[in-house]
């Protein structure tokens, strides 16, 4: 097809519906004039001269014709998709029209009107409405869609033109799916050169080649960009309306991985405001090379994550504890195909084990038997409103699940535990978040108690959201996207702290290495960042417009559905002020204070009476005596003492 026809195409699909219904109706109008001329032929058997009696007729014929269409609907089908039930919806408004039309003029009459003409007409129209529309569709569909998809297929510029954009032009050339048209570059040098057959265009002309090449996507090519630079670069092409996608990390190319199955969705790490700073290796290997690893919840986000990263810091043994055995089969499988990448030769060294951290005995077998040098404590119930309704069970894991496996630990010598905390611990408004603050206190007090006959360094890390975590927001996101919408939002203006998942784990890993014993360390998560305009980030990055009162014509509306139980509207990460520096600069120590040993024991046995008891509302008290700024944000209540009191009434 000819750019023109293309064009025209583009001009035509992308006309206001109202406009494109006018056309249909202005056509189903001029089916009517040669149906019913075909009908007078007919009935005549000769030509004829357009007379009153004519005229009279046609005008009937619309009159009858557009309301009945308009009441069944055949305005509002798109045409490209003509099918039998179309055929069928046909049909019924010509067999409707069809009886008013032979009530006037076949059973009451018309002057010089031939009677047989009520009956003719109805199934001319019928046949030559059916044509229109197969027509129409035919013609779209073989010049918009098929012919290798011409006008709807993907048509692309590639940003970069160094060594990954030509890597991803020759893996583009083997697929029929994507036309790739030119490169974008901000290099004056390369610019107006041509570079595997295409042409390096730059990027301030951008709004000029899309509309002479139709471009409808992006493919960034830019692996060694910092953070920064790829937000500058997103900012600046955002509001064209492609569909960005981005190719996998610089190491992924020099590995060989990089094809077209590699192109991702535009993530929302690819738009925070800072930059990973580069781990230190002696940190990270301090508490894991050559020592014996153990790492609960194991195959959540953060303790999979973990895992990953610990296997490839040559540990003498990595024991994986998890309550899921499907999670923990995906993990085991997943570090056995690392393992055999890095270290073929090492075997036995990866121990999947099915427990509960409420499991005290079988917790308790595990330590003493794989005797590990550091624990990370990840198992956690973290979804705040399925805590808040299961309230009972949430305690049970979140705090004695950790009371149990640090005892163990202290009981086995083991020389570091870390727990990995939440920014919902400050200040909780949820049954979550008041867990996870009292299990720091416990840790801070455990290990601070006088008279300790054990040298385990407690440490706690303290961070907010990670990207893609099972119970991150754009998971969510991406699929309401790709269904069309809506995105369901909680309120226009919470905020979180986002961080990718790997840079959290290796951040965990770090802080665990600088404790000394006792501290809450807080992660430098960066601004908080509004949920609403990470939304509109999201659909903007899928090639697609916010739909709302400013824009009735927008692809995916935000829905707001307020919070949910428990939810805050904004997290923090500090309960006091001025936190300490530490040597690595996206790491700090909170100063937090906590309960004496003494007083801190008295109320766990207090609070594990009231859970043998199921004393919710005592629980809850409890919680808020001992939890700093806890304070729940609605009425809590477990759904199954809820449900069992119900039917004792």
């Amino acid at each position: 097809m000819s750019k023109n026809k293309i064009s025209f195409l583009f001009n035509f699909l992308s006309l206001p519906r109202n406009f494109k219904n006018f056309i249909v109706i202005t056509l189903d109008i001029f089916t009517c004039f040669i149906t019913l001329f075909i009908s007078f032929y007919f009935r005549l058997g000769s030509l004829f001269q357009l007379s009153w009696s004519f005229y009279f007729a046609f005008i009937i014929s619309i009159i009858f014709l557009i309301p009945i269409f308009v009441f069944f609907g055949l305005y509002k089908t798109i045409f490209r998709y003509f099918e039998l039930s179309s055929v069928r919806q046909i049909f019924r408004a010509s067999f409707f029209y069809g009886v008013f039309y032979s009530i006037i003029f076949t059973f009451i009459g018309v002057l010089n009107v031939p009677r047989t003409i009520g009956l003719i007409n109805p199934i001319l129209l019928f046949i030559f409405v059916c044509a229109s529309r197969l027509f129409i569709s035919g013609f779209l569909n073989s010049n918009y869609q098929n012919d290798n998809t011409k006008a709807l297929k993907p048509i692309a510029l590639v940003y970069g033109a160094g060594s990954a954009g030509r890597q991803l032009i020759s893996a583009l050339k083997e697929t029929k799916d994507i036309s790739v048209v030119g490169f974008l570059d901000d290099d004056p040098k390369l610019q107006g050169h041509i570079i595997n057959g295409l042409i390096v265009y730059s990027p301030s002309i951008l709004r000029k080649i899309i509309k002479n090449k139709l471009i409808t996507h992006l493919f960034l090519a830019i692996p060694s960009a910092n953070r920064l630079r790829r937000k500058e670069i997103l900012n600046n092409i955002k509001n064209f309306g492609l569909t960005i996608r981005s190719i996998p990390s610089f190491t992924d190319i020099a590995s060989g991985k990089i094809s077209v199955k590699e192109l991702r969705d535009l993530e929302i790490d690819d738009l925070l405001d800072r930059d990973i700073v580069e781990p230190s290796i002696k940190l990270l290997k301090k508490n894991i090379s050559s020592k014996r690893v153990l790492v609960t919840g194991a195959g959540g986000s953060i303790g999979s994550e973990l895992c990953r990263q610990i296997i490839q810091l040559n540990p003498e043994k990595i024991i994986l504890v998890e309550i899921s055995e499907y999670a923990l089969y995906n993990l085991h499988s997943q570090l056995e195909l690392i393992l055999s990448e890095i270290s073929p030769k090492k075997e036995n060294i990866i121990i999947p084990l099915l427990s509960s951290v409420q499991d005290k005995s079988r917790i308790d077998e595990i330590i003493s038997i794989f005797k590990p040098d550091t624990i990370y404590h990840a198992a956690a119930y973290k979804h705040v409103p399925i805590v808040e309704q299961n309230l009972i069970e949430g305690i049970k894991n979140n705090i004695f699940g950790t009371i149990y496996t640090a005892q163990c630990a202290v009981r086995n010598n083991v020389k570091n535990f870390v727990l990995i905390s939440t920014d919902k611990a400050v200040r909780p408004t949820n049954v979550m978040g008041a867990s996870k603050r009292f299990s720091e206190m416990f840790l801070q007090a455990l290990f601070n108690k006088k008279n300790k006959t054990s040298n385990t360094i407690f440490s706690i890390v303290r961070f907010g959201n990670v990207l893609d975590s099972s119970g991150s927001v754009l998971p969510k996101f991406r699929n309401q996207i790709k269904e069309g919408g809506p995105i369901t939002l909680t309120h226009p203006d919470v905020t979180r702290f986002f961080m990718t998942i790997p840079e959290a784990a290796q951040l965990v890993i770090q802080a665990g290495a600088l404790s000394t014993g006792g501290e809450v360390f807080v992660l430098d998560m960066g601004e908080p960042v509004r949920i609403a305009n990470l939304a509109k980030r999201m659909i903007e990055l899928s090639g697609l417009s916010v739909k709302n009162r400013y824009n009735f014509d927008g692809d995916i509306e935000i829905k707001i559905t307020g919070l949910r139980p428990g939810e805050k509207l904004h997290e923090e990460l500090l309960i006091g002020d001025n936190p300490e520096n530490t040597m690595h600069p996206k790491i700090k120590k909170a100063k937090d204070p906590y309960i004496e040993w003494n007083k801190l024991s008295s109320i766990i046995k207090e609070m594990n009476n009231l859970i043998l008891i199921k004393e919710e509302k005592k629980i809850i008290e409890l919680l808020k005596k001992t939890v700093i700024g806890f304070d729940p944000s609605k009425t809590i209540e477990d759904l199954l003492l809820f449900e069992k009191n119900k039917k004792k009434i």
